[in-house]
């Protein structure tokens, strides 16, 4: 039986929602994850950081940037013994600077993919999936990337049925 796994990184603290700023306590890519929890039957795996960003959003924004010019490979806090067992991957994450946050590519590389199915799921507040898409694949060969979805994080409690919709495209429901 085919299993799935959703790897995700989300940021709470302060964030931005078109235009403003606000404090959240569960970030717009773990509502996501959550809601799409209820919908399949699957694991999940948070990345973190083992030394996170700044809650101040203009900080953490800077620090990311630094860490994309770098090509910086956070350590996390811990990783899946295996991936073994998964035939898909949910990898779902905010943009940082038209991509993934550095910890997404540390989660990446420690892995094989090959003969993986990696559906990206993307929140963000206008910049879409970015270069993301082609950031996994050049991460991840031997894996089948598929059509990534694209979440406005300021919407992401309600974005059930667009996620509904691409789970089913994807075979998951």
């Amino acid at each position: 039986m085919a299993k799935t796994l959703i790897a995700y990184f989300s940021r709470a603290d302060e964030n931005y929602f078109g235009g403003a700023m606000r404090y959240v306590k569960v970030g717009n890519t773990e509502i996501v994850v959550n809601g799409m929890k209820e919908l399949i039957d699957t694991d999940t795996f948070k990345i973190e950081m083992k030394n996170p960003y700044s809650p101040v959003y203009m900080t953490c924004i800077e620090e990311a940037k630094k860490d994309l010019r770098a090509k910086v490979r956070p350590e996390l806090v811990s990783l899946p013994e295996s991936i073994d067992e998964y035939d898909t991957v949910v990898l779902a994450y905010p943009n940082y600077w038209g991509t993934m946050p550095m910890a997404v590519f540390t989660f990446l590389e420690a892995f094989d993919f090959t003969g993986k199915t990696i559906l990206p799921l993307c929140t963000n507040e206008g910049s879409g999936m970015g270069g993301s898409e082609r950031d996994i694949k050049k991460a991840c060969p031997g894996a089948d990337v598929k059509k990534g979805l694209s979440i406005t994080g300021s919407q992401a409690a309600n974005a059930k049925a667009s996620v509904r919709k691409w789970l089913s495209a994807n075979g998951l429901l």
